[in-house]
This record gives structure tokens, C-alpha cells and sequence, in this order.
């Protein structure tokens, strides 16, 4: 080869190195906050999908359990640090957040049919009727429970029965020798651990978080019914240790066959049914959540979010990928590549009308009439200033339920009885709530 022939090869090559330099240097990285949830880790997953779809755009993920999530996007906002492009959040942040102008509103211009998005889920993450996060899955709770166990024992378990009822069947199916426990329930404290069940709980014995005066209540003596019925419930029936035990503890324990009945959000359904995952996928049955005076409030409502902040730098690529996460298309996706029962639930009318998921999904009824029962706007027994089924939608709600959390959690734990623990929770939240000027 002549030097003039050389000397051309190398500049065309060096041109387009350049070229593809210039197109990596702009591609937009966005950074994406999501909590370790299984459909979560799905959507890492499938983010080459996007990204081969959106060569212009980067996903780099931020990874992190419940509660650590929660503090971090709740500082980065405040503080409007702008370390995430997206956030995961939920019904309780979007509202407020909007309000103050921490979130951008989400583009549900064209395709996206937003009108396809339950209506309870819609509502719960708009302010101003302008949707401020866009529910990547959404959910309620129920009963879900082993079949096999509870007909050996001679016990049968329907929609809204009683907690008394539901107790008798945690005694006939605990087998503790066997590797057995009769009830599983959220212990870790946490406003979103623990305190999520526990407020559910709460409202179906007539308790409430606040009285028409935004005076805390947690002294009544529904609140310690309530909380006597759970400490007894999980110290005589549930498993060891389980004040440590959130969601994705009592997932692992009912997977492997030592939950008699678990009550928790819908979205564990498509897991506890999965033979690739559980071990009793074929024993699993389901119900509408107990109740002891009432039925308001019984079981909650949430939906795992994405949202934008306002002080993110890199607005346009978060919508995109955003309008993506949150489509009728990706959920089809993940039902081609993964199977329909596999989905993220409890977002669109659309899936649970898609006659592969109904084949698919054992649990779609049961998940849906669930979700449709929650009303936040007439969650509780009495008269409450509040939205919000297991949480009250005031930003001073986050602190006063984190507290309460840990004290019940004392209480399981034996540190403490209900009564120190709920005196102690009634008198933190009440300081707080007049330095708020409440009352």
C-alpha cells in the first residue's frame, strides 16, 4: 500500500472513530432511583430494550430497599440536589411533592392513553388533576394463603372474614416443627413496612390516625386493639424474628412453603404463583383482607411511581423513558418475553381485559377487586381530616409514621408492651403535629 493510499485509510478510520465518538459523547445518561422490588428488577433487565430503541439515551440504575429509597429521593428533592432524573415514588409523595413544585408533570400527550389507567391509581398520583407520577404497578392488599394446609386442617378461609376467624386459622395451620408458620405479616418499622399493614389493620377495628382536629389518636382504644390482636397474632403464629420481616422477607418464607397465609399487596400474587419462584405455586389461594368492625380501610392502595424532578437536568429523556416503563407496550413485553402472569399489575384497564393475562394470571380477579374496594377519600370508621387508606396524605405524616413503626415494632419485638408503645408514638406525633400548627 502507498503512503497516499495509507495515509486515506487512516483518516477515514480516524473520521469515523470521531464520528462515533461524537455520537457516544451525545448520548443523555439519565439516572433512575427504584426500589428492589421484583418487577423492578425486571425493568433493569429489559433496559437494552430501550436503549436499542433509544440509542440517543443511558439508563444507569440506583438500586436500594424500601426504606433507604425512601429517605434518599426524599433528601435529593428537598434539597434539589438533582443527583436522579427519575424517581420511584408513590401515592403519598406525588401529591405533596407536586404541590410544592418538586415534580414535573408527566407528558401524557399522544399514545399514551392515560385514560387507560385505573381510575383509583390515576387520581392517587395527580394533583390538579394533572398526573404528577406515572404508576409502573400498582396494588392493594389481600389474604394469600396455602390451600393444601388450610383444608387438611379442616378450615376454610373466604372474602372479608373476620379476624377472629383468620386467627383460629392461623392456630389449626401453624406447624412449627415442620417448618410451618401460620401467619405471616410485615414487622420491619418503617411508614411503608410495617405500618402500611398495621394502619389497614387498624381501620378495619374502627381505629383512625387523626380525629377531626388533626389530633393524633393513637391511644384509642381501637388503635390498641388493634395492635394487641397483631403482637399476639405474629408472637404465638408467626415466624422467628419477624419485627425484622418486610415484604421481600415474607415473600422468601411463603416461596419456600413456611407461610400458612400472608397478607400483603396484590403484587406478590404473580410471584407466590410461579413455579420458577415458589415452591406451593399450585397450593395458592386468595382472598379480600379480614376485617373486625369494619370493612373501610381494610386493605390499602399504592402504586410504585415514576417520577420526574423538577431540578433534573435531562427532562426530555426521562419522559421518554418514563411514557416507555409506563406503557400498554412494555407491559407487552414483559408478557411475551416472561409470560402474562408476569406482567406489572394494577396500572391499566387494558391488561386486566387482555384475554392472556386473564388465561395467565390466577389471581387477576381477586387483585382487581381489591384495588377497586380501596377508597382513600372514606378510609375509616369515624370522621378523619385525612386522604390516604395506610398512610395521612400530610408531609408531617412520614415522620409520625416512621415512629409509630418503630414502637410497634418494639412492641413485636417484646422491648417495650403496646401500651408504652403506642403512648410514645401518640405523644411524638402529637408534638410534632402542633410545631406544624395544626392545632
Amino acid at each position: 500500500m502507498n503512503i497516499f493510499a495509507k495515509s486515506t485509510v487512516t483518516c477515514a478510520v480516524s473520521f469515523a472513530t470521531a464520528i462515533m465518538a461524537t455520537h457516544a459523547a451525545a448520548a443523555t445518561e439519565i439516572t433512575v432511583a427504584t426500589v428492589n422490588n421484583g418487577h423492578m428488577i425486571e425493568m433493569q433487565k429489559l433496559t437494552p430494550e430501550f436503549e436499542k430503541a433509544h440509542p440517543d439515551i443511558k439508563v444507569k440504575w440506583v438500586t436500594l430497599e424500601e426504606g433507604v429509597l425512601r429517605q434518599n429521593v426524599t433528601q435529593d428533592i428537598a434539597n434539589k440536589s438533582g443527583l436522579y432524573d427519575v424517581m420511584t415514588i408513590g401515592m403519598y409523595e406525588a401529591p405533596i411533592w407536586a404541590e410544592r413544585d418538586w415534580l414535573q408533570a408527566i407528558d401524557v400527550s399522544g399514545d399514551y392513553d392515560v385514560e387507560d389507567i385505573l381510575p383509583s391509581i390515576r387520581g392517587g398520583l395527580s394533583y390538579k388533576d394533572t398526573l404528577y407520577a406515572a404508576p409502573f404497578y400498582g396494588e392493594s392488599s389481600m389474604v394469600m394463603y396455602r390451600k393444601d394446609l388450610v383444608k387438611n386442617a379442616g378450615m376454610e378461609i373466604n372474602d372479608r372474614d373476620s379476624w377472629d376467624h383468620i386467627g383460629d386459622v392461623a392456630a389449626a395451620v401453624h406447624d412449627p416443627s415442620n417448618g410451618v408458620y401460620g401467619m405471616c405479616l410485615r414487622g420491619k418499622a418503617g411508614w411503608g413496612d410495617n405500618m402500611a399493614f398495621m394502619s389497614t389493620m387498624a381501620n378495619s377495628f374502627g381505629a383512625r390516625w387523626f380525629d377531626e382536629d388533626w389530633k393524633p389518636q393513637l391511644e384509642s382504644a381501637e388503635w390498641k386493639s388493634a395492635v394487641n390482636f397483631y403482637v399476639d397474632l405474629l408472637n404465638k403464629y408467626g415466624p422467628p424474628g419477624a419485627s425484622s420481616n418486610s415484604f421481600n422477607e415474607n415473600l422468601a418464607l411463603f416461596n419456600e412453603g413456611k407461610c400458612g397465609m400472608w397478607i400483603d399487596a396484590t403484587i406478590a400474587a404473580s410471584f407466590v404463583t410461579d413455579p420458577k419462584q415458589s415452591k406451593v405455586a399450585d397450593q395458592v389461594g386468595f382472598a379480600q383482607s379480614p376485617y373486625k368492625v369494619t370493612e373501610k380501610g381494610a386493605n390499602w392502595l399504592w402504586a410504585w411511581s415514576l417520577a420526574i424532578p423538577a431540578a433534573t437536568k435531562n427532562a426530555d429523556a426521562a419522559q421518554t423513558f418514563i411514557r416507555w416503563a409506563t406503557s400498554k407496550e412494555y407491559i407487552e413485553l414483559v408478557g411475551n418475553k416472561n409470560g402474562w402472569a408476569a406482567v406489572p399489575t394494577g396500572t391499566r384497564t387494558s391488561t386486566y381485559e387482555n384475554p392472556k393475562f386473564q388465561e395467565a394470571a390466577v389471581f387477576a380477579d381477586a387483585e382487581l377487586k381489591a384495588i377497586n374496594s380501596a377508597n382513600p377519600a372514606d378510609s375509616t370508621l369515624k370522621p378523619s381530616p385525612y386522604v390516604g387508606v395506610q398512610f395521612a396524605a400530610i408531609p408531617e405524616f412520614q415522620a409520625i409514621g416512621t415512629t409509630t413503626g418503630q414502637m410497634v415494632s418494639g412492641a413485636l419485638a417484646g422491648s417495650m408492651t403496646v401500651d408504652q408503645a403506642l403512648k410514645s408514638a401518640n405523644t411524638s406525633a402529637d408534638r410534632q403535629m402542633r410545631q406544624a400548627g395544626y392545632y
